[in-house]
């Protein structure tokens, strides 16, 4: 496959409600989409890692010029027989997982087109519906937290997810433990600890939870280790799991018992297939995470989740969940299950009305 031109846009997609986390809030998603042009055939991909770099070291300003500017320029107009050749020929620039992932996964979608086989065919997955779960950032109230979670509750959501900070931590998840005291619930703390908090962590160790996600640092497995061997709740890595020998590493230290995998900040989907073998070849369960991407990229985190080894309920969501009108067309929508189904017929691409409106920045690229 030629890659003849790539298309990058940056986006600002408005939320129905502030996205509340121990790293910030924020009101608006600031996504990159890539249209990459093979002959006759185009295909997109989407990368989301927030407007500031607070999630981890990128933001979408520095995504977007690194595909247009830097990434870009270097793979166009050359051939790429399979993703791996893709991988290698960004494989010059250190980290940038999302930068790269704008771009690799679109090598995928290519693929997809040109061949007729579904992406999560062609990532060895299944055609099996994908499970969600439910999830809740840093609420206004605990009782608004306690009457959203019910309305999850009741509709058969089989796990919840709470985002947690200092100060939204013991407290809040006691009152939710004791409204829900069987409910599966883990915590995210988005790096917003240290291991100065271990008090913090004491105190909810015996809530039963399935797990904390990345409590400490976010380029961290040292503390994450010496943290998972004081408590009982199994630790789960997201930030700190941006690359393969991270991932590598967390295992072989004792430093996780779960593992989430984006594909945004794994750089692409041959990162993220190869740290689901070296998961499921540990024993260490995998699942699937979003960065509230518009359906384009969240359709592509149900293709990676159909692989064996996802087995723990995905961060995936309708987009009404947080949009009032999705970037793209079909959006993705949830099941009657509480399910996802992957694509057998197209991927959703951006309806051209709405990318137009909400995109601020384009840039297109050709061979030089």
């Amino acid at each position: 496959m030629r890659i003849d031109r790539l298309d990058v846009y940056y986006v600002r997609m408005p939320l129905i409600y502030p996205w509340r986390t121990a790293y910030g809030e924020d009101h608006d998603i600031d996504s990159v989409l890539v249209k990459a042009t093979s002959g006759d055939c185009e295909a997109w991909a989407e990368a989301t890692p927030f407007f500031a770099p607070h999630y981890v070291n990128e933001c979408a300003g520095g995504v977007f010029y690194l595909a247009a500017e830097v990434f870009g320029p270097h793979v166009v107009g050359r051939e790429y027989d399979t993703a791996r050749d893709l991988h290698e020929r960004l494989a010059f620039a250190k980290g940038n997982g999302f930068a790269k992932a704008a771009i690799e996964l679109c090598w995928w979608t290519l693929e997809s087109k040109i061949t007729g086989t579904p992406v999560h065919r062609l990532l060895g997955g299944e055609t099996r519906p994908v499970i969600a779960g439910a999830d809740f950032g840093v609420q206004d109230s605990i009782d608004m937290l306690l009457g959203n979670m019910q309305q999850a509750v009741d509709a058969g959501f089989p796990r919840t997810k709470l985002k947690v900070r200092p100060g939204w931590d013991v407290d809040m998840l006691r009152a939710v433990r004791s409204a829900f005291p069987d409910h599966l619930i883990h915590i995210d703390c988005n790096s917003g600890y240290t291991l100065d908090d271990f008090d913090t962590f004491e105190a909810i160790d015996d809530l039963g939870l399935a797990f904390i996600e990345q409590p400490l640092g976010w380029n961290d497995i040292l503390d994450h280790a010496e943290l998972a061997r004081r408590i009982e709740t199994p630790i789960c890595l997201d930030e700190s799991a941006r690359d393969l020998e991270m991932v590598e590493q967390a295992i072989r230290i004792g430093a996780c018992h779960y593992v989430n995998i984006k594909p945004g900040r794994a750089g692409g989907f041959t990162n993220s297939v190869a740290m689901h073998d070296v998961c499921r070849d540990a024993g260490i369960p995998v699942w699937i995470g979003g960065m509230l991407e518009s359906s384009v990229g969240a359709a592509l985190c149900v293709e990676l989740a159909t692989l064996p080894n996802f087995t723990y309920p995905g961060d995936l969501f309708p987009s009404s969940k947080f949009y009032r009108q999705d970037l793209a067309a079909p959006a993705l929508e949830l099941e009657p299950d509480l399910t996802f189904a992957p694509a057998t017929e197209g991927l959703p691409e951006p309806d051209p009305e709405r990318l137009e409106r909400m995109s601020t920045r384009h840039a297109t690229v050709m061979p030089r």
